[in-house]
């Protein structure tokens, strides 16, 4: 087994497209938790301690976007990396995005290669940075 390239706590209601994402991160090498929706990304965040989160942007209970905004407004959470996933590819949508402070954002259906390319990236830059604090 080689080096584990990172914790992500994967986040989405639909189980099939979970378990895509999961298993896709886990054989490239990641360690891998989820949660169904954005109330339980909350509650086992910090439990979970992950590098980088990715986040369904249409859930029930907590939507991704709430989710997103608590993240970066909690002390112990903002330094998380957040891609959210989305099946709404309106460039307002990648604006609102952005303007809550997620790093990335990945149109549904994705390649499940571009999937992991940005994890990686993310996971490597929070790695970077959290040498500088």
């Amino acid at each position: 087994m080689g080096e584990v390239l990172g914790k992500v706590l994967v986040v989405d209601d639909d189980e099939v497209i979970r378990q895509l994402i999961a298993v896709n991160l886990t054989l490239e090498g990641f360690e891998v938790e989820t949660a169904t929706d954005g109330q339980d990304c909350l509650d086992r965040v910090l439990d979970v301690r992950p590098d980088v989160v990715t986040l369904d942007v249409m859930m029930p209970r907590l939507d991704g976007w709430v989710t997103a905004t608590r993240l970066r407004t909690d002390e112990e959470t903002r330094h998380i990396k957040v891609l959210l996933i989305t099946a709404r590819a309106q460039e307002e949508d990648k604006r609102r995005g952005l303007g809550l402070g997620v790093d990335a954002y990945l149109t549904k259906p994705f390649d499940p290669a571009e999937l992991i390319r940005i994890v990686r990236e993310l996971a490597a830059a929070g790695d970077r940075s959290a040498g500088l604090s």
